[in-house]
């Protein structure tokens, strides 16, 4: 039983360091994945690995191609899409579940996180996690906090897309602003002006994915199926 235990904190934690991998572009849309490579990177046995890789393929964040390879699947605009309809279905109805009463530690956890976002020399890993605990916290002040775990499974190609953007433009601010706008307006108990920005905020990403996807198509899939073909470099032909 110990022996077992062992074996599958050892693959999760795998799956979690791969899967943190490929959402932050550690590992690029198109990069080939060797079994080897990683099992000797993290210390493992193949066995973990290949289990891992299998889960993120389930995800959609791996393609596994026998007799060729495993590689990180490029960003598919469909998901990415069909994430961004879940986020928007889920994070604008919480908005109508706000209570009349706000709970004041978790407004006070709000507004440390917006003050957080606007720290000096704040990467944009930094700001990528304020911003994921910044929505997760306004779901728990509608009571809907376990919805959140429901959204993160759905959203790694958003995620990839979403980074893209973000490290396109350098800038962080033009994001941290809107989440001010729907703070101040869920305070002000103005549930329709906080959808309307929230939804303005969660669509933004789509104008970076479009102006990325332009300049550099390689970042995304055209053809989910293609076979990829290996070469010296790590993105796909």
């Amino acid at each position: 039983m110990a022996q077992s235990n062992r074996r599958s904190t050892s693959r999760r934690a795998v799956y979690t360091t791969l899967r943190r991998k490929v959402l932050t572009l550690e590992f690029p849309p198109g990069s080939a994945l060797s079994e080897n490579e990683l099992a000797a990177s993290l210390g493992v046995s193949r066995t973990p690995v290949r289990e891992s890789l299998i889960l993120l393929s389930e995800e959609g964040l791996v393609q596994v191609f026998p007799q060729v390879g495993s590689f990180v699947s490029r960003v598919d605009p469909a998901k990415v899409a069909d994430a961004q309809f879940l986020r928007e279905a889920v994070e604008l109805a919480s908005l109508e579940d706000l209570p009349a009463e706000l709970d004041p530690e978790l407004v006070a956890e709000l507004r440390r996180n917006l003050e957080a976002q606007q720290r000096p020399g704040l990467d944009l890993e930094g700001f990528f996690a304020l911003d994921e605990a910044f929505h997760q916290c306004l779901l728990r002040l509608s009571g809907h906090g376990s919805a959140w775990a429901t959204v993160v499974s759905a959203k790694g190609h958003l995620d990839r897309a979403r980074r893209l953007g973000l490290y396109d433009t350098a800038s962080s601010s033009g994001f941290a602003a809107q989440h001010v706008e729907i703070l101040d307006a869920v305070l002000a108990g103005d549930v329709s002006m906080a959808r309307a920005a929230m939804r303005a905020h969660l669509r933004a990403v789509f104008d970076d994915v479009e102006r990325i996807r332009a300049r550099s198509p390689e970042l995304f899939a055209t053809d989910p199926g293609t076979v990829p073909v290996r070469r010296n470099i790590v993105v796909w032909e």
